[in-house]
C-alpha cells in the first residue's frame, strides 16, 4: 500500500483524513477493521495528534466509530445512508442532465465522450480504480457543464457510503453495462433530448437498487441498516 505524501497546507490532519477516507471507500480498510494511531502515524511519518484528529473527522463522515476505551474501528456500510444518497443524487443529476441537454456545450460533451473511452480502456485492463475515477469525472462533468460544479462537491460529501458500495459492485458486476448506460446518457445529451437524458440517468443510478441486495447477501458482515 502506497503511503500518502503529506505536504501542508491545508493541514496534516486534513490530508491524513483525506487519505484514510479514500482507503475506506476503496475497501482497503474493511468494515470492522481496527485503526491504530501509532501504526498509521509511523506509516506516513507524522505524529499521533493529526492522526487522532483525522479519526474524529472520519467518524464525522460516518466511516469510523470511536469506541471509548476500545479504539477506533471502520464502520459498516449503512444501507439507509446509501439509499438516501442515491435518492438525492438521482434528483440532482436528473436536473443537471436536463440542463446539459438544453445547452449542449460541445466541450463538455466531448469531455464526457473521452471519459467513456477511458472507461473502456480501464475495463479492458481490469483497472477498477481507474474505471471508478473516470466514472466520477463523467458525472462531475454534468455539474460542471451546467455551471453547478459546487453541487458535485456537496454530493461527494453525501455519498461516502455509496462510494464504498460502488467499489464493491465495480469488482463484482459487469462494468461494460455501466459503460453502455453512460453511452445512453451521452447520446441523449448530444441529441438535445432532455426527457431521454433524464430517463437514461435515472435508469443508471437505479442500478444500485439491484446491486445493493446482491452484495449484501455476498458480504453480510459489511453492512448495517
Amino acid at each position: 500500500m502506497d503511503s500518502p505524501v503529506i505536504t501542508p497546507p491545508p493541514s496534516t490532519a486534513s490530508q491524513v483524513h483525506d487519505w484514510l477516507r479514500r482507503r475506506v471507500q476503496r475497501g482497503d480498510l474493511a468494515p470492522g477493521a481496527r485503526l491504530s494511531e501509532t501504526e498509521i502515524a509511523n506509516e506516513i511519518g507524522t505524529s499521533r495528534q493529526p492522526v487522532r484528529e483525522a479519526f474524529i473527522r472520519l467518524a464525522g463522515d460516518g466511516l469510523a466509530e470511536v469506541r471509548p476505551q476500545r479504539g477506533t474501528y471502520i464502520s459498516k456500510i449503512s444501507v439507509s445512508a446509501v439509499l438516501s444518497a442515491r435518492l438525492i443524487r438521482e434528483a440532482v443529476e436528473s436536473d443537471l442532465a436536463r440542463m446539459i441537454a438544453t445547452q449542449r456545450p460541445a466541450r463538455v460533451l466531448a469531455a464526457m465522450r473521452e471519459e467513456i473511452d477511458h472507461q473502456r480502456r480501464a475495463d479492458d485492463r481490469a483497472e477498477v480504480e481507474a474505471f471508478i475515477e473516470s466514472d466520477d469525472r463523467f458525472h462531475r462533468l454534468l455539474a460542471a457543464g451546467a455551471g453547478h460544479e459546487a453541487v458535485w462537491n456537496d454530493l461527494e460529501r453525501l455519498k461516502a457510503q455509496m462510494n464504498r458500495l460502488r467499489h464493491l459492485s465495480m469488482r463484482a458486476f459487469d462494468r461494460a453495462h455501466t459503460i453502455r448506460q453512460h453511452v445512453d446518457i451521452l447520446d441523449a445529451l448530444e441529441a438535445g433530448d432532455a426527457d431521454a437524458a433524464e430517463r437514461a440517468l435515472r435508469t443508471h443510478l437505479r442500478q444500485m437498487l439491484t446491486e445493493l441486495p446482491r452484495i449484501a447477501v455476498q458480504k453480510p458482515e459489511y453492512f448495517t441498516e
